[in-house]
């Protein structure tokens, strides 16, 4: 951590239910750090891509109350909202079954002849974060994790 950055961290279990809290804190910084309305709109709807993502494929085999690895342990997300000076920094991380974005990447083919019966659901939470944010990263070492930066543009500053 840099001498300039405030670091919130937020753990709430795998299960759609607490998405919520990670929107709400979101919202709670990103107005204090002055973000406008539709950047924080953006900004909740990549979060949450990322956090769904972690429920659904994490986290997807287990029952729900089920656990990873040892029986204290039970699924989770881990989310820290970095405030830098100019910008804030989302990390979702997971512990579970790893995400391979640049394989996925890969072979994702472009949707042109297919009519709406032909495409296929869901994959498209990556390219939605990337559309939202300024930048996105994709780490899979141990489970996922996810960073997502929103640059912070100041009135009379151009984008």
């Amino acid at each position: 951590m840099k001498a300039n950055e405030e670091v919130v961290l937020l753990q709430v279990p795998a299960s759609a239910e607490y998405i919520d809290l990670v929107r709400l804190t979101l919202y709670g910084l990103a107005v204090k750090i002055g973000f406008s309305y539709e950047e924080i709109e953006d900004m909740k709807v990549a979060v949450s891509e990322a956090c769904n993502n972690a429920v659904l494929y994490a986290y997807g085999d287990l029952a729900p109350g089920a656990t990873m690895s040892a029986p204290e342990i039970a699924p989770r997300i881990e989310v820290r909202f970095i405030k830098q000076s100019d910008a804030l920094s989302i990390v979702v991380k997971d512990d579970g079954r790893s995400f391979d974005a640049a394989a996925a990447a890969r072979r994702a083919q472009p949707a042109t002849g297919k009519s709406v019966d032909e495409l296929q659901a869901g994959g498209l939470g990556l390219y939605l974060m990337q559309a939202l944010m300024d930048q996105v990263e994709v780490n899979s070492d141990m489970g996922t994790e996810v960073v997502l930066t929103k640059r912070l543009v100041r009135s009379g500053e151009l984008a």
